[in-house]
């Protein structure tokens, strides 16, 4: 079964992909290994997110509000030119733990602190069209879900954080340095940089 993370990345692959890449001066491979690492840690932490008190009734009437309609590949050029509000949407997913977020992805796929936030403020805005998109075009997406919800977006988010942290790899283990411990504000990277070998080399 195909996750939301494996889907998204799906659409990013080709021109959006070689955009991004051009936009932070990065290879394509390692932007590649990068956004595959970034993505489960983005939905997992939403995920995590919507798990929590109302989380998914305020995440649902985000989505409702200012990212339904929105077409991933408009967003993006968005983004690229200075909108798209991604620092915003990652203060919401991240809180305080923003810079471990960012100091983590940047160490495991080494972009750097500096690259590694302005990839996730890239992506944040295109992950939140992306679930707009799939919770309110179910008809069009081909999928028999229940009538769009908060309820439906804490389950669908919450199997995706579950799955990503049963499969481990980078951006499982990025989630859970980052979110799912309690720490000091350091990260302890040395198991992710060995996972992350083929991130580093861009493959996924």
């Amino acid at each position: 079964m195909s996750t939301m993370t494996d889907d998204l990345y799906s659409q990013l692959e080709g021109q959006p992909l070689q955009k991004i890449s051009q936009q932070l001066g990065i290879g394509p491979a390692q932007m590649a290994g990068a956004i595959s690492a970034a993505l489960p840690l983005l939905i997992g932490a939403l995920g995590r997110n919507a798990s929590q008190g109302d989380g998914a009734g305020a995440l649902y009437g985000a989505l409702q509000k200012d990212h339904r309609g929105l077409d991933i590949g408009n967003v993006l050029g968005s983004v690229l030119g200075g909108g798209g509000q991604g620092n915003d949407i990652l203060g919401h997913i991240f809180g305080g733990r923003q810079p471990r977020a960012e100091q983590g992805l940047g160490q495991a796929t080494g972009l750097g602190n500096d690259k590694a936030g302005a990839l996730l403020r890239v992506l944040a805005p295109i992950v939140m069209a992306y679930l707009a998109k799939r919770m309110f075009d179910k008809r069009q997406a081909g999928q028999a879900e229940a009538d769009p919800s908060p309820q439906v977006l804490g389950r669908e988010l919450g199997q995706e954080h579950q799955r990503v942290s049963q499969q481990g790899g980078l951006g499982g283990g990025l989630l859970g340095a980052v979110l799912d411990r309690d720490g000091d504000g350091q990260i302890d990277l040395g198991d992710l940089l060995k996972m992350g070998g083929g991130a580093l080399g861009g493959g996924r």
